[in-house]
This record gives structure tokens, sequence and C-alpha cells, in this order.
């Protein structure tokens, strides 16, 4: 059985300090914009069902991600975390046509808006030269931006006026973990952060913040596992704010099944880290429910 004390610790990311700022006084036309930065952040995982080999579809999410990032959007081109929009590519082929189409969907999964791309020759989207993609993402880059617009006027439209209250947290369901693991890990960490005064819910809608679990185990010596599980604290605009690291050797094939009490543990040692990134990020259990 995992021990009760387990290897905990806290990677907080530092403040940014003093930096030089030149255009304090005189911000030029990106002001009013940056003002008010977007409260969200746009994953762009590679796209499975756009045509492309799956090279090209990682070259061309990149490209993408690179493009919009230029633009000031809050963009990246990787799985998406707790509370981040996802932006999925398809192809769509039109007579000797490919047509590429943008669908972006916020945390929940919920449908925000679609735009249709560039038309390109099929084959020359087949061959997937990377200047092509490249064009082709410079192009579109100007319509997706349109969209996260749209997206993000309706989105603060429709938001509701804060409260005080719990901060709120979305909880992801763990991953990686053998037996009955992932279930129990996010049920016994979603009661400890209860406990602790955080409001845990499953959805995105109206949480500041984002927590997932990983779990890993790999081979310690005769019939041992190294057990690695890393809690990552973000937020809605997908700053990653802190981990927690928790790291065991335990029997092998011992977590294969029920976890019961270690996960209590695991959970109980892990929520007091979560709880740590959170106040030196100035979000204690109780403040106001309010975008970051």
């Amino acid at each position: 059985m995992m021990r009760a004390a387990l290897f905990l610790l806290p990677l907080l990311l530092a403040a940014c300090g003093d930096l030089p700022q030149p255009y304090r006084g005189n911000p030029g036309a990106l002001a009013a914009r940056l003002a008010a930065p977007p409260a969200f952040r746009v994953a762009i995982p590679p796209p499975e069902e756009a045509l492309l080999p799956a090279p090209s579809a990682t070259a061309f999410a990149t490209a993408l991600a690179d493009t919009l990032l230029a633009q000031d959007w809050p963009v990246t081109a990787a799985a998406p975390e707790p509370l981040d929009w996802r932006l999925n590519i398809a192809a769509e082929q039109d007579g000797r046509l490919a047509v590429p189409v943008y669908r972006l969907a916020d945390a929940d999964g919920a449908p925000l808006g679609e735009v249709r791309g560039t038309p390109v020759p099929v084959a020359a989207w087949g061959r997937a030269e990377a200047a092509l993609l490249q064009e082709v993402a410079a192009r579109d880059a100007t319509r997706l931006a349109g969209l996260f617009a749209r997206a993000e006027a309706a989105r603060r439209a429709a938001a509701l006026p804060s409260a005080p209250g719990a901060a709120r947290i979305r909880l992801a369901a763990v991953t990686g973990a053998p037996g009955d693991g992932n279930a129990a890990l996010t049920e016994r960490m979603r009661a400890s952060l209860t406990a602790a005064g955080y409001a845990v819910q499953e959805g995105a809608t109206g949480a500041a913040y984002g927590l997932s679990g990983r779990v890993s185990v790999v081979p310690a010596g005769p019939q041992r596992e190294r057990v690695e599980i890393v809690w990552t604290v973000t937020r809605a605009d997908g700053r990653e704010l802190g981990r927690v690291f928790q790291l065991n050797e335990v029997p092998a094939r011992s977590l294969a099944g029920a976890w019961g009490p270690v996960a209590a543990v695991v959970a109980e040692e892990a929520a007091g880290g979560v709880r740590q990134v959170l106040e030196n990020a100035g979000a204690g259990p109780q403040e106001r429910a309010s975008e970051p």
C-alpha cells in the first residue's frame, strides 16, 4: 500500500518580476484590445478528419496557432486543458476542391460557431506541402479571428454578474491510473477540495480555475513499480498556475484493482498542494467567482 506520507512537491510559477515597459503611456493601436484580453484560450489539436497525413495535420495546427498568436489571440497547438476552448478542424471535398472547416467549441463541448476556410485543389491539399499549409493558415486566420471575436462577445453578453462565494474549480477526470484509480482519485480529490471550501464542478461554465490529474506507473526494479501523479492547476486564459507532484514506489500490480483508502490518502495530500498553488495565485477558497 502507498505510504501516507507521499512525496509532495508543489512547483509554483514565479511572478514575472520587473521588465522593461517601453510602451507605458504609448500603447498604440492595440491598447483597447490588450486592456481587456480574452478570458479564454483556444486549443488546436492536430486534426484527424482534415484529409491530411498525421505529420502534416500537426504542422497545419501549429501554423494556425502561430499565425493567431501573432495576432494576440490566446491559442495553443496542443490537447486542451480543462478550461480551454477547442478548435476542431475538418476538410470537405467539393468537386476538385478541398475546403477546410473550423468548428469552435467551449470547454464543455458546446458549439460556439463554425467557419469555412480557403478552398484548395484536392491534389495540392493531398500533397500537404509546408508552403501551402502556411499559406492557408495565414489566409484563414482572419476568418478564425472573427469567429473568436463573435464567440467572445456572445460569452460576455451571456455572463451573469458574479457574486461572492467559493472559488470555482473545474475538476477534470483523472487519467492514466490502473484499476479503478481514475474514478477513485477524481472523487476523492473532489471531496478533499470541497472540504477545503472550494466549489468543485464537472463543467467549465462559471469556473475560474481548472485542475487535471495524470497518473503514470513504470517499473522500478524487481516486483516494484514507481507511481507518479501530476496535478496541474490552470486558469481560464490557459495560464498554468502550478503543478503538484507525487511520487512513490509500490509492490508491482498492487494498484491494479481497487485503490480504496490509498486514493483518499493521495487526494488529501495533493489537495493541500493544490490549495497552496491557488493561494499563491491569490485564490483562496472564498473569492469573487469572477473571470481571472
